[in-house]
């Protein structure tokens, strides 16, 4: 028999060649209107500080420029001393005043560079002006450089963009923010949870499903999020509050327990395909609010890499592997088996071309708090239209979303519950082992603790499997429960299907092994097993 301490050593061994990949991207803007006193020599004297303790801990990385400070001497003069051997200067694609106005456009803006989503992104733009918008950038980039930047980056790009700069300029990589709900305007909400992943020909934020619907970019997630705290922050408000690996922020970026705990996970934890992670940060924050977390990160960072723990790269290096790697979006994962000190939260993240879902232990038991379907042929609204808000929305296909459909006193999620002695009760267990059983296939083995037995769910990139293991038979289930008044996307609920719509799309889920029902008195959706086994295929949704 192997003991649990052999099977997690083994595992380790397993896992240990699972690429751990960091990139250091720092995005620049020349000015920033929101406080008198952020100058552009402030944010200048930012960008040579991140320089000097990159270059001191002998880390390279990725500089964006916004198109104003690509066209200012002084930080054109700064970046092309940096060795092109371990530095990568790309473009940050938010459109300031003076790349609207020489591309023969009128702005609109408030100040020189405007933060809303209907100005300062390629959203905001028609189709026609977003060519010319990009004709502008990179030829002044390639007269100043020498070349077409290979890595744009932004908090979000339109599909239309990121398909002409591709099939123009051959563009290798890009970047778009962590997943967020409302945080300054801006939602990102249900796609492909960290790493990175091809995006539709037609919506650059939803996974393609097939490489001749794709565009071979592959779009890295940025801002190293918290993988157990960040999806809950902020129930009940218009704004998500940020827990990242952004230097910034003194509870995450800027606090050492945060960030040894976090790097250490990263590093650590199994990780199914590649782990990734995004450091640095935008130099309008400032050197004063960054450098303690800049200090603490970039160590910590030189000391993994020097032990062969983790590869630091360019953006475009990362981009450049991936596309050797991966002709599709792989299945990747991101688990986290101890939390900070004080808390007992376990989590794994499971993502493919396919779908994404969360896994959460509690201390109350199991709770699936999310699961998104991806769909090529769901269209971006902004691919085709400008934005007319300053707002910017991008969704996949929810099958349980664990935050929109949650208060802060009603939780949603599917829960692991059973029948005992005659009563329901949630089942409860251990230490969740993870596994990965093949190049694309992810297995947990939860052990159970009020009945003998564990746990077990296996995950591909097309199903997801679960089942009791026990040498007695129970009586068990996922009772979806959420928030009184929560908008959902349930059509029909039948006993092998679950019909659904959502942005105009329609979708199902349908069961392999199980059967869903909808009993009522809080419950939305139950899940049983058949055989003591519940199996879907989330690939087939139509």
């Amino acid at each position: 028999m192997v003991t649990n301490a052999s099977a997690q050593t083994s595992v380790q061994k397993k896992t240990s060649a699972t690429p751990k990949i960091v990139n250091i991207v720092n995005f620049i803007r020349l000015l920033e209107p929101r406080d008198a006193a952020i100058t552009q020599d402030v944010l200048y004297q930012t960008v040579v500080k991140q320089v000097d303790i990159m270059k001191k801990y002998k880390l390279g990385g990725t500089f964006l420029l916004q198109y104003d400070a690509l066209m200012d001497s002084r930080y054109q003069k700064l970046l092309k001393t940096l060795p092109a051997g371990s530095f990568e200067i790309g473009g940050w694609w938010e459109i300031p005043q003076p790349l609207v106005e020489k591309a023969g456009l009128k702005w609109r803006g408030r100040y020189p560079w405007d933060w809303h989503a209907d100005i300062g992104f390629s959203t905001g733009y028609d189709q026609k002006e977003r060519e010319k918008l990009i004709d502008v950038y990179f030829a002044d980039f390639k007269q100043i450089f020498g070349y077409y930047p290979k890595s744009v980056g932004s908090w979000f790009i339109d599909s239309y963009s990121l398909n002409y700069m591709y099939d123009k300029y051959g563009i290798i990589a890009s970047s778009n923010c962590k997943d967020q709900y409302g945080t300054d305007g801006y939602t990102l909400w249900g796609g492909y949870w960290n790493q990175a992943y091809y995006p539709s020909r037609t919506n650059s934020y939803m996974p393609a499903q097939h490489a001749e619907k794709q565009l071979p970019v592959p779009i890295f997630r940025m801002l190293g999020s918290d993988p157990i705290r960040q999806y809950d922050t902020g129930l009940e408000s218009s704004r998500q509050g940020v827990i990242t690996l952004e230097p910034v922020y003194k509870f995450g970026g800027g606090d050492s327990t945060w960030v040894n705990w976090f790097i250490k996970s990263l590093v650590d934890d199994v990780a199914l395909g590649f782990n990734y992670t995004q450091a640095g940060q935008e130099n309008s924050f400032t050197w004063d609010a960054m450098a303690k977390g800049f200090e603490i990160q970039m160590p910590l960072i030189a000391k993994l890499r020097n032990e062969g723990k983790v590869k630091v790269e360019t953006l475009v290096e990362s981009g450049r592997w991936f596309k050797k790697t991966y002709k599709v979006t792989p299945p990747t994962s991101y688990t986290v088996a101890k939390d900070l000190p004080g808390s007992e939260l376990k989590t794994a993240w499971f993502n493919s071309r396919y779908y994404r879902v969360n896994f959460l232990w509690e201390k109350e038991g199991l709770r699936i708090r999310d699961i998104h379907l991806f769909d090529e042929d769901l269209p971006s609204i902004y691919h085709t239209q400008a934005a007319t808000s300053n707002e910017c929305q991008f969704f996949t296909l929810p099958l349980m979303d664990g935050y929109i459909w949650s208060k802060r006193n009603q939780i949603a999620g599917l829960r692991l519950k059973a029948i005992i002695n005659g009563k329901e009760v949630r089942l409860t267990g251990g230490q969740p082992i993870f596994t990965n059983t093949s190049a694309g296939s992810m297995h947990i083995s939860w052990p159970l603790a009020n009945v003998k037995g564990k746990f077990e769910i296996d995950l591909n990139e097309k199903d997801l499997k679960m089942k009791l293991v026990s040498a007695k038979n129970y009586d068990w289930y996922f009772d979806m429960t959420t928030a009184a008044g929560a908008k959902l996307p349930f059509q029909n609920i039948a006993d092998k299907k679950i019909s659904c719509s959502f942005e105009n799309m329609s979708y199902s889920v349908k069961a392999i092994q199980g059967t869903f029902s909808a009993p009522g008195d809080g419950v939305v959706v139950r899940m049983k097993p058949q055989a003591n086994t519940l199996s879907f295929d989330l690939s087939d949704i139509k």
